[in-house]
């Protein structure tokens, strides 16, 4: 897989640094997210298409086409949540949809202000 910056990213240098996270350190912290249920059950699972909200299964499928048409890859950006968790910004359905593959390290941005926070999360 090819992962190539976020255009979101890009435009802001100064702002975020690119990252290599390990995926299941992110996804333990991503399960308190409050957005963490539309995605993953709460034994950590992540669902399927059929189990995703109606609303998802657009987002599902596009990712899942890019993953198997080996297309470039956006990295996803992260961040620090108000309780302290691992929050997706951009990029959630692909970063999930490249875990639920069982992918174990993927590139993503992240804010150069939470750089000591990420230390845990990086492969």
């Amino acid at each position: 897989m090819k992962f190539i910056d976020n255009p979101s990213a890009t435009s802001r240098p100064d702002h975020y640094q690119s990252v290599e996270v390990d995926v299941g350190k992110v996804l333990k912290s991503w399960q308190i997210s409050l957005y963490s249920f539309e995605w993953m059950h709460p034994d950590g699972r992540i669902k399927t298409l059929e189990e995703l909200p109606e609303k998802e299964h657009a987002k599902r499928r596009d990712a899942e086409e890019k993953i198997e048409k080996q297309t470039d890859l956006e990295k996803p950006i992260l961040g620090i949540g108000l309780m302290d968790n691992v929050e997706i910004g951009s990029g959630r359905a692909l970063f999930l949809s490249l875990a639920a593959h069982g992918v174990k390290t993927i590139p993503v941005h992240i804010p150069k202000s939470n750089q000591d926070e990420f230390k845990n999360y990086l492969a």
